[in-house]
């Protein structure tokens, strides 16, 4: 017989066994001061581009206003307890058919948090005789939530459709032998690489009659980023009135916490009776409620606000191009940096980077991306220069030119050297 414990001590999992000489630097990481392009990483002012601020709505003034006047008119605990008993509000209501209207759907259910909320949804949509099939990218709460599905589910390629006619062949036969349906998931932009997600072509499936499912889209970096009027993937690629069920986010353009998902009325009322986590948890403060009408006010009559986000992007993404930098597929504001190195070098590379050229950006390793690959990921933002945008495409020069040149091979990570400055 194995203590649990014991067990945990012999595996810190792939990322965790590292813990001891990142954390505090790589993983855990304090970014101090105003939620902004610059701000305060160990004593010193860092341009960032790790903050999912899309639109730069985290400080506007009218946002700020908005969140201030409502936590002193109620506090953080109103409501108190679950929607369903007693932590029902107008302003959630109104909120919820907000969204539903800006979105182009017929109703919309709020979400105290968007990963508990995708997992707890998937749950309530299907059974032991349905059967799902996903992305090979899926989000982790995507994955999370097929965990509870007592069923069976089928992976195709990530945005390969012929893996996907693949897996929808299997998944169909299955079906008529369980008398389930089926469940596509998918995400709107995928947040590691950038790239939107397949889903005009999904839906032709559908549409020439050779497949019957239904389309659930987690577009948590599509919304307020996509799209003329920025309902997000599916209005930029000419669908969103195709997609049955759609997740989207506060935590990223609408600088906040918590999530919702739209969907035809008969299908959110389902899930106001069903899904356990709104069921069972406390509703969203109605200062966050409040908060978020805000937000959503000022993506919609700001139009201004997104063609910022993307004039920083676009000069983002065709500096890097044009100076020989891999950004993979991105078709969407999140612009991975692809470059060859192992753990090591990543480390020190981004070390580099952070206390020499005051640039704070995540880096990404395996087990997300293969043993020699290093990923930086810059997240653009409506709150970011051009000033910004140039300085940190000639820094990234600099850093390819000394990893080319072997400058940061060593036998251990930079962060035990940070260890030891604590």
């Amino acid at each position: 017989m194995t203590d649990i414990f014991d067990k945990i001590e012999r595996n810190r999992g792939p990322i965790g066994q590292y813990s001891k000489g990142v954390h505090g630097y790589f993983t855990f990481p304090k970014l101090e001061g105003e939620l902004g392009n610059k701000m305060i990483f160990r004593g010193k002012e860092c341009l960032v581009w790790s903050l999912n601020n899309y639109l730069g709505l985290a400080n506007h003034p009218e946002v700020r206003k908005a969140d201030a006047d409502a936590a002193a008119q109620y506090g953080l605990a109103y409501p108190m307890g679950a929607r369903m008993m007693t932590g029902q509000t107008s302003e959630h209501e109104k909120l919820e058919n907000e969204l539903a209207e800006f979105m182009g759907m017929e109703d919309c259910i709020l979400l105290n948090f968007g990963y508990q909320g995708m997992v707890s949804a998937i749950d309530c949509l299907v059974d032991r005789s349905d059967i799902i099939v996903y992305d090979s990218e899926a989000h982790a709460c995507i994955l999370d939530g097929m965990r509870l599905h007592t069923g069976k589910r089928f992976v195709f390629q990530h945005n390969d459709m012929e893996s996907f006619d693949k897996q929808m062949r299997n998944a169909t036969r299955l079906a008529e032998t369980t008398g389930g349906g089926i469940l596509v998931i998918t995400e709107g932009v995928f947040g590691m690489a950038g790239d939107q997600g397949r889903l005009k072509d999904i839906i032709e499936f559908r549409k020439s009659g050779k497949y019957n499912f239904r389309l659930f889209v987690d577009d948590a970096h599509g919304f307020g980023t996509l799209g003329e009027t920025g309902q997000g993937a599916g209005e930029a690629q000419g669908v969103q009135n195709e997609i049955d069920v759609l997740f989207g986010t506060f935590a990223k353009s609408m600088s906040s916490i918590g999530g919702f998902i739209c969907a035809k009325e008969s299908i959110i009322e389902y899930f106001r009776y069903n899904m356990r986590s709104q069921m069972f948890a406390k509703a969203l403060p109605i200062t966050i409620t409040i908060g978020a009408r805000k937000r959503l006010e000022l993506l919609r009559t700001r139009p201004e606000l997104k063609a910022k986000l993307w004039e920083i992007a676009d000069a983002l993404q065709s500096g890097f191009k044009n100076a020989g930098f891999d950004i993979g597929a991105s078709n969407s504001p999140v612009t991975p940096v692809f470059m060859k190195g192992n753990l090591a070098e990543a480390t020190n590379l981004t070390f580099d980077l952070r206390e020499n050229y005051n640039i704070f950006c995540s880096i990404v390793i395996y087990p997300v991306v293969p043993k020699d690959v290093i990923m930086l990921r810059i997240i653009p933002t409506a709150a970011h220069t051009l000033e910004d945008v140039n300085y940190t495409i000639e820094t990234f020069k600099k850093l390819k030119d000394k990893l080319d040149a072997g400058a940061y091979k060593a036998d251990e990570l930079a962060a035990v050297e940070v260890d030891k400055k604590k």
